[in-house]
Parts: C-alpha cells; sequence; structure tokens
C-alpha cells in the first residue's frame, strides 16, 4: 500500500544558501527539518522520506531556457552572469550553487511524480517553494523554479489541471509567469500589496489564451490573521471548486509572519497552518487528496518557520499537531547549539488561535480587507468563471 504522505530530504538539500548574513540562511530549513523529525512524524508508518537527488538537466528545462541553465552551471564555477540575476545581492555566487539548487528542484519533482503514479497522497518539500525564479533569470533569492517545474512534470506525466495556491507573503510571480497563458494550470496568490515583485495586482488574471488562469489577491501592509484568513476563505474555495484540478501544489512561505522583517503583514503561526489545513480539505474534495506542499520564504528561524513547516507536513501526514502542544526539548537543545536562545515552549500557541469570520457573501465597504475581496472576486474569479453576481 503506497505511504499517504512523503517529505523530501538530504542534508545536501542545506547547501542552497548564499553566505553569511544572507537571509537565506540554511539554518531555517536545518531547524523545521529536525522539529519535524522530533515531533515524530518520520516514525509514523505512513510517512516516507524521499531522496532529493538533483533534477536531470532535462526536467530543469521543462520551464527554464537552455542557455540559463549553463548560465546557472557555470554561476556553480564562479561566473557571473548579472543580466540573469547570478552574481548578484539576492544571488551571489557560491561554489557549488548549481547542484544546490537543482537538487530543490529533484525534490519536488520526484514527489509530483510519485504523487501522479500513486505511490504517495500527499508530497512536502520544505526546502522548494524558489517562487521568483523566471524562465531566463533568477530572483528573489530563487535560482531554478521548482514549483513551476514540478508543476510542467505533472503536465507532461498526463495532468490535465493543475491549482497552485500560493501563501508567500510576496507574489508568486514566477509561477504566474511559467504558465499565463496555459489554461490547464491556474494561480491564485495571496499576497501583501506593493512590495517585492511589484507584481500581482487583480488585473492580472491570465493571458489571451488563458483567460482566469490567474487570480491575485493583494492585501494591504497591517493585515493581520483574521483578515488572511478571510481573504482566503473568499477566494481559495471558489476558486478550486470551478477549477476542478486534478492535483493541488501550494506554497507556505513563512515571511507574513508578525515577527518576519520581510514584509508588513502580521500573521500567526495558528493562521498560516489554517491555510494549509484549507488546501489539505480542498485536495481530498477535488483531487482524491493529490497534494504537494512546498517551503518558501520565511527569515525569523526560530519561532516561525520551523513551527509553521512542521505543522504542514505534520496535516500531510494525516497526524496534526496542536498549537498548544509543548515543543519538543530535544529541538530546542539543538536550537541552542545553534546558537538560539529566546525560543518557543509551544507550538504555536504563543500566536494565539486562528479566528475569523468567514465568507458568506457579504461585503463590509469600511473594510480594507472585504474591498480586497470583492476586486479579487470580480477580477480574479469573475474571469474564471465563478458567478460573483450575488455578493453583497
Amino acid at each position: 500500500m503506497a505511504a499517504r504522505a512523503g517529505v523530501a530530504w538530504d542534508d545536501a538539500l542545506l547547501d542552497y544558501q548564499f553566505g553569511p548574513g544572507h537571509p537565506m540562511n540554511p539554518i531555517r530549513l536545518d531547524l523545521a527539518m529536525r522539529l519535524t523529525y522530533d515531533c515524530g512524524i518520520f516514525d509514523l508508518l505512513d510517512v516516507d522520506v524521499i531522496p532529493a537527488v538533483a533534477a536531470k538537466r532535462r526536467d530543469v528545462e521543462l520551464v527554464h531556457t537552455p542557455a540559463y541553465v549553463a548560465a546557472v552551471e557555470a554561476a556553480g564555477r564562479g561566473q557571473a552572469d548579472a543580466a540573469r540575476g547570478l552574481g548578484t545581492q539576492d544571488i551571489p555566487l557560491v561554489p557549488g550553487i548549481d547542484r544546490a539548487a537543482a537538487r530543490v528542484v529533484g525534490g519536488s519533482v520526484e514527489l509530483a511524480r510519485a504523487i501522479w503514479d500513486g505511490k504517495l497522497v500527499h508530497g512536502v518539500n520544505m526546502a522548494g517553494g524558489l517562487h521568483h525564479a523566471h524562465r531566463d533569470a533568477a530572483a528573489g533569492f530563487c535560482i531554478y523554479n521548482d514549483a513551476a517545474v514540478a508543476i510542467a512534470a505533472l503536465l507532461e506525466r498526463g495532468a490535465r489541471r493543475i491549482a497552485y495556491i500560493d501563501f508567500d507573503a510576496h507574489h508568486g510571480d514566477g509561477v504566474q509567469a511559467a504558465f499565463w497563458d496555459d489554461p490547464r494550470v491556474l494561480t491564485v496568490s495571496i499576497h501583501q500589496a506593493g512590495i517585492y515583485p511589484h507584481s500581482g495586482v487583480v488585473t492580472e488574471t491570465g493571458g489571451v489564451s488563458a483567460p482566469g488562469s490567474a487570480v491575485n489577491v493583494p492585501l494591504l501592509a497591517g493585515t493581520d490573521s483574521s483578515g488572511w484568513l478571510r481573504a482566503i476563505d473568499a477566494i481559495v474555495p471558489d476558486a478550486i471548486a470551478e477549477f476542478g484540478p486534478d492535483v493541488i501544489v501550494s506554497q507556505h512561505g513563512a515571511d507574513g509572519h508578525r515577527l518576519d522583517a520581510m514584509s508588513d503583514l502580521l500573521l500567526s503561526v495558528g493562521a498560516m497552518r489554517e491555510a494549509a489545513e484549507v488546501v489539505h480539505r480542498l485536495a481530498h474534495e477535488f483531487c482524491g487528496g493529490r497534494w504537494l506542499a512546498l517551503g518558501g520564504g520565511g527569515y525569523e528561524v526560530s519561532w516561525v518557520v520551523p513551527m509553521v513547516w512542521t505543522h504542514v507536513a505534520a496535516i500531510a501526514a494525516h497526524h496534526p499537531i496542536a498549537l498548544a502542544d509543548p515543543v519538543p526539548g530535544a529541538w530546542r537543545r539543538r536550537a541552542r547549539e545553534l546558537g538560539k536562545r529566546s525560543l518557543p515552549r509551544r507550538m504555536g500557541a504563543q500566536d494565539g488561535l486562528a479566528e475569523y469570520d468567514a465568507w458568506t457573501g457579504r461585503f463590509d465597504p469600511g473594510s480594507p480587507v472585504d474591498q480586497a475581496i470583492r476586486a479579487a472576486r470580480r477580477a480574479g474569479l469573475g474571469a474564471l468563471g465563478v458567478d460573483v453576481t450575488y455578493d453583497l
């Protein structure tokens, strides 16, 4: 019998880093995986560890141009190509970074194929979710777009429709661009308005050949957990129900947390846990459970990223962890060894519960969140074909 869930992992995934002082510190991934282990997720009989081997060049080129792949390989040998974003402040040159980037892609692709082939129901790659990379350029700490490559691999395998849901504080521009004119892929992004990469407005709804294939929900700075979850509730279930995907791929960037300096959203661990629960329910309702969950942004490495991604993995394993559950002592000891002193004792309860007003179609004109919801429903969901005429 196939395992219900698989988690891509190899210690070599920690090689995807850009040196001391860079926000893409591998400690974020190290502590997330260690917390998942210490919470017992990998002791479950229905969870497999999937080796994250470097993706073949052919797989990477499902999305990226051969010239760009060659430039990345050259960057791994120390040759900059600033025009393609390689050897810049965001993406400094690091020996072997080409292999490290290919390994991230390999983890996502192997999970995607295992899900489609029926070997897994759910898959998690915490190292993945590098959603800013474009066809011929690196951007925003992202060299290869593993999410887009995994989606392309699923299409190649025979999937008819794939929904991509992006919860990162920053717009999932690279994935949207990769499938802008492809009606087989729906991209939904809930993000902060007006920050990098300065895209994702509600009028971005897909290309000429794929109207309604992109739904964007830009939220104002200061949006809290209740508003964020209300926006998700107002957009994501209707989008998935209308599109009818075979597989859901989701990106669980944790940089919208109130402690993360990379955005001005005020989210909690509990809200991000609830977002994963929403996707999990939708995957079982519409896709026979087929769900690939990826990591993404997130730079607060003690209180946020390990908690959020462990919750995602636990939900995928069908053994969710409560916010009030204690953080394992072994994890706290390891975090102290790595120089972390202020550490959580609970798996997210310090942030409060994930409470929000569910969307019922009734619009509050004085609420900035509801204004964003109404605009996104009219533009994005309307283009997709959802009947929004009864929204009040």
